[in-house]
């Protein structure tokens, strides 16, 4: 053992010198030399348009749900929902919600929705920012995380809240209403 303490403690020193010339080598990161200044708070209102009717719908089915459920478990939709300033689908384009959503939840019908807002107008244009979490559809109002963002929205946290604006049984089609609350640098 006497024999290996000398290695031991050489190969100790080795590793000390190896770390700190390695550490040395890293600089901290400096905010304002890649253009981070101040925080930022953003508030954005726009309503989603999800539409599964009709010869051009925007978002489609990719995985069907289990057989026997009410809730549509299993379900899973891809989309590319327009995003816009008002209610109707004639209003001015402010993006698109890119993504899925997925039936989660045996329960009630619970969504798990993975998406970015890409805006494509304004202040906004080439930013994204991503949503992440659980939507509980029939609750009069949903609360979502934002877990990022890019362009504007570099380095983005929040949250967004929905609230169903319109909804057709019939074809499935729905307009929901978002407050998106925004810090971003």
């Amino acid at each position: 053992m006497a024999k290996f303490l000398p290695i031991l403690s050489s190969h100790f020193i080795i590793f000390s010198m190896i770390s700190l010339i390695s550490a040395q080598d890293h600089e901290i990161a400096d905010k304002k030399f890649y253009g981070f200044n101040a925080e930022t708070f953003t508030h954005i209102h726009l309503f989603w348009h999800d539409v599964l009717s009709g010869s051009k719908p925007t978002a489609i089915q990719v995985v069907p749900p289990v057989s026997n459920t009410s809730t549509a478990f299993g379900l899973m939709n891809m989309i590319d929902d327009a995003l816009t300033e008002g209610p109707e689908r004639s209003s001015k384009l402010l993006g698109r919600a890119q993504g899925f959503y997925v039936a989660a939840s045996l329960e009630e019908v619970g969504l798990l929705m993975a998406m970015n807002f890409a805006f494509s107008e304004g202040k906004f244009n080439g930013s994204t920012i991503t949503v992440l979490g659980r939507n509980a559809v029939f609750s009069k109002v949903r609360e979502m995380p934002v877990i990022g963002g890019t362009g504007v929205f570099r380095f983005a946290r929040g949250f967004v809240q929905a609230k169903t604006y319109k909804f057709d049984p019939n074809t499935g089609d729905a307009v929901v209403e978002y407050n998106c609350y925004v810090l971003h640098y």
